[in-house]
C-alpha cells in the first residue's frame, strides 16, 4: 500500500504456451519490471472448460504464480453479459462462479467483470436489460464474497457500426448505486469511457464523467488512446496508430487521456490499483509506462468508502 492509500501499479499478462508451462517465464519477467501486481488472463488460458474447472491447468497455474511478491488481479470471460436475454443467463453465471473460483484459488483480490452489452432497442428494452444486470450483479457478489473477491465491473465501448449499446461512466456509476453491494465496484477503463463518449458526441463529458465514477473504481485499466471510431478500413494495426483509431493499448502519454488531470481532479476508493493494460506490439515501452503509471499511482487521491469490502 502506498502513502496515499492506492495499493499500487500493476500490469496484465500474456498467456504464451497454450498449455501455461512456460507462463512462469512470464511472471518472471513482469516482477522484473518492479509492479507490485499483476492481472491474470484466464479468460484465455482454458482452465474453465464448459462451466467446470479442468484441474491439470488449473494446477499448471497455480505451480506459476505460487511464491511470488505480488498481488493478483483476475480478468475473467469477456463474454459475460447480464444484459442478455434472460434465458441465458444462468449460463454466464455458470462461467462467472468457476471463474471467480479460479481467481480465489491464485489468491487474487479483484476479479474484472465487463460491464453489460445490449444491442439497440427501445428505451423500456434498455431499462429492462439494467434491470436483469442489477439482479444478477447482486447475485454476483455473494459469489464474490463466498471467495474473498471484489467484483470490479469494467466500463465498455460498443463499437462502431451502431448495433450496440454500451453503459457510460456515470451510468455505471447510478447502477453500481442501486446494486449497493459491497462487493460490487468497478474497473475503471480510461479509454473504454472515452470511446464511449467520442461514438456519442460527448467527448467534452469526459472528466465528468470519469470523477462520477472514480470514487467507486477499486480496479483501474490504464492505458492510453485517442477516444477515435475506427471507422476506416485499416490494413496494420501500425496503420490504426498512425490514425489514432480505436482502443489501441498504448503506452501511457502516446494518447490524448488527460493522465494528470484525472489524479488530479479524482477521487478514487483506498486500495485503487493502477493496472496497465498493454498491447503486446508496445512492450517494449513497458518500463517506461510502469514508471509514468507508478507516478500517477502515488500522485491519485484516495478516500474511504463505507460500501467498500
Amino acid at each position: 500500500m502506498l502513502a496515499n492509500g492506492a495499493l499500487g501499479t500493476g500490469i496484465s499478462a500474456h498467456k504464451r504456451a497454450n498449455d501455461l508451462s512456460d507462463f512462469g517465464d512470464e511472471l518472471d519477467m513482469i516482477e522484473e519490471l518492479g509492479v507490485e501486481a499483476i492481472e491474470l488472463p484466464t479468460y484465455d488460458m482454458d482452465i474453465v472448460v464448459g462451466g467446470r474447472i479442468r484441474r491439470p491447468q488449473m494446477e499448471a497455474l497455480r505451480r506459476a504464480c505460487a511464491g511470488r511478491d505480488v498481488i493478483y488481479s483476475v480478468h475473467g470471460p469477456l463474454s459475460i453479459n447480464f444484459m442478455d436475454e434472460a434465458w441465458r443467463l444462468p449460463r454466464h453465471m455458470e462461467a462467472l462462479k468457476a471463474s471467480l473460483e479460479v481467481a480465489a484459488e491464485v489468491g487474487a483480490e479483484h476479479y474484472v467483470i465487463h460491464s453489460g452489452l445490449l444491442r439497440q432497442q427501445q428505451g423500456e428494452g434498455h431499462e429492462s436489460a439494467y434491470m436483469r444486470q442489477r439482479e444478477w450483479l447482486s447475485k454476483a457478489g455473494d459469489v464474490a464474497r463466498e471467495n474473498g473477491l471484489l467484483l470490479c465491473v469494467e466500463t465498455l465501448f460498443a463499437g462502431y457500426d451502431g448495433k450496440a449499446m454500451a453503459t457510460s461512466a456515470s451510468r455505471l456509476a447510478r447502477e453500481l448505486a442501486a446494486i449497493a453491494h459491497p462487493n460490487v465496484l468497478a474497473t475503471l477503463d480510461f479509454s473504454h469511457a472515452l470511446l464511449k463518449l467520442d461514438y456519442d458526441g460527448r467527448r467534452d463529458d469526459f472528466l465528468s464523467e470519469i470523477k462520477a465514477l472514480a470514487p467507486w473504481s477499486k480496479h483501474l485499466h490504464i492505458h492510453d488512446s485517442f477516444g477515435r471510431q475506427d471507422d476506416i478500413w485499416m490494413f496494420t494495426d501500425g496503420e490504426r496508430v498512425a490514425y489514432g483509431h480505436g482502443d489501441l493499448h498504448l503506452p501511457v502519454g502516446w494518447g490524448d487521456i488527460p493522465w494528470d488531470r484525472i489524479v488530479e481532479e479524482c477521487e478514487f476508493p483506498e486500495g485503487v490499483l493502477f493496472n496497465i493494460e498493454l498491447k503486446e506490439r508496445y512492450w517494449y515501452a513497458a518500463q517506461e509506462t510502469v514508471e509514468a503509471t507508478k507516478a500517477l499511482a502515488q500522485a491519485a487521491r484516495t478516500a474511504p468508502r463505507a460500501i467498500a469490502a
